[in-house]
């Protein structure tokens, strides 16, 4: 794996500056965010996904393929970890927004940053998150172009909510814990997300990507959508132009692909 080919990948310029500090993480964290898209294709082309650390590099980096939480925050961690940052894996459970439900345990994968003896939560795998990584400290609110956000302490858990600037309901994102983890121990949720009917993954096939500009484009299902704020469009799209749209706005090309966007089922609550 070559840290000079994963910045260019996500367009990172001056690989000679990424030392580890507050200023460079941001920018790494933006980086990944506009480069590299948070995606299900590969479970719906049949792919199967693998988190060993060299396929994650050859299909994210060489192959200009993004991913989900395991594989992009998963390779992020590596990244960071070569350039000098300390790191280390946490697990979540993210709050479906189809099905509000809270998802089984391991089941999102985050990374914590400590720097100068500050903690930072950064998460380059997930649709509707942060840009910039988040300090760690409770009830903080820290505004962003895609809202505010915070992170609020029960006991041992820390749950990350977020709203519109505007004044929107909040809303929460993930709960998670800093028992440190590791690749590894995410492999059966990495199946389960690959096949699971209570999976967002394995019901719907979609790809999402933050945009420099502002705003975020994804496609899902037969749908193109691009969403600013709280400002909506969406295009339907048929099957014959998917591909196109995958090359043309994602970069994206794929073979044995089926779309797909069904029904959730809700996970049963513990």
């Amino acid at each position: 794996m070559d840290v000079g080919s994963y910045l260019r990948r996500i367009g990172f310029q001056d690989a000679s500056a990424a030392r580890p500090s507050l200023k460079t993480l941001k920018c790494l964290h933006r980086c990944h965010l506009f480069s590299v898209p948070f995606e299900s294709l590969s479970i719906h082309c049949k792919e199967p996904i693998s988190l060993e650390l060299p396929r994650l590099y050859e299909k994210i980096v060489q192959n200009l393929r993004g991913g989900f939480c395991y594989e992009l925050n998963g390779l992020f961690q590596w990244l960071l970890q070569a350039l000098g940052f300390r790191t280390q894996i946490l697990a979540a459970r993210v709050r479906n927004r189809f099905t509000q439900c809270y998802g089984p345990p391991l089941d999102h994968l985050i990374v914590l940053v400590d720097l100068d003896g500050q903690q930072f939560l950064c998460d380059v795998g997930f649709g509707e998150g942060f840009l910039e990584p988040l300090e760690l400290k409770p009830e903080l609110e820290q505004v962003q172009e895609g809202g505010i956000f915070w992170l609020s302490l029960e006991g041992a858990t820390w749950v990350l909510g977020c709203r519109e600037i505007s004044g929107e309901t909040e809303r929460f994102l993930y709960k998670f814990t800093l028992e440190e983890k590791q690749l590894e121990d995410f492999y059966d949720m990495c199946l389960y997300h690959q096949t699971s009917p209570c999976s967002i993954f394995a019901c719907k096939s979609f790809c999402s990507l933050h945009k420099a500009a502002g705003g975020r484009l994804t496609y899902m299902g037969q749908r193109l959508i691009f969403t600013t704020g709280k400002e909506r469009t969406e295009t339907v799209l048929q099957d014959t132009e998917i591909p196109a749209v995958l090359f043309d706005q994602f970069g994206i090309k794929l073979k044995n692909f089926e779309p797909k966007d069904e029904k959730i089922t809700p996970p049963q609550q513990d």
